[in-house]
């Protein structure tokens, strides 16, 4: 007759490669799984997740003298992999030129468009599917957004997405 163990969630005693190392292996990589979800901001049970990102001019690379300020929220829908965004902006140098989503990218580094924004007034919003790539780069937080301008053609605000807390 088999022992049936009075804690199952502590680790069995028994030998390397048996069921109990099993089972306590598929266990951590659940509890990992769950720990990445929470840090990204989604939720396990795959509902949307919110994102923010605070528009300064220290965070352009190089960063620009502005006194602009601004935010973006967002909200990123992994069942149809949509996300969507309002934001606000003051005090920039001139008319906004362009808006952008630009990954992938840590803070401090540049990177190439992924996602165009049309944010010619403020307040602006916006909505776009994201593809896998994409929804890699916004997870791991290596997505930013900024605002260019004519005096800053290469931006003049940035805030880096992070899942909001």
């Amino acid at each position: 007759m088999e022992a049936v163990p009075l804690f199952p969630y502590l680790p069995s005693r028994a030998p390397r490669g048996s069921h109990g190392e099993t089972t306590m292996t598929i266990r951590a990589a659940s509890l990992g799984i769950l720990a990445i979800l929470a840090a990204s901001g989604a939720s396990a049970a795959g509902g949307e997740s919110r994102y923010t990102a605070h528009l300064i001019a220290a965070s352009e690379v190089p960063p620009t003298d502005s006194k602009g300020t601004g935010d973006v929220t967002a909200t990123f829908d992994p069942a149809t992999k949509r996300l969507t965004w309002n934001g606000t902006y003051s005090g920039l140098t001139g008319p906004v030129t362009a808006a952008h989503f630009h990954g992938p990218a840590k803070a401090g580094e540049n990177a190439g468009v992924l996602v165009p924004a049309d944010a010619k007034a403020s307040p602006f919003s916006g909505e776009a599917t994201l593809d896998d790539a994409k929804v890699a780069d916004l997870l791991a937080g290596r997505v930013y957004f900024n605002l260019h301008t004519a005096a800053n053609p290469k931006g003049e605000l940035r805030g880096q997405v992070e899942a909001a807390r």
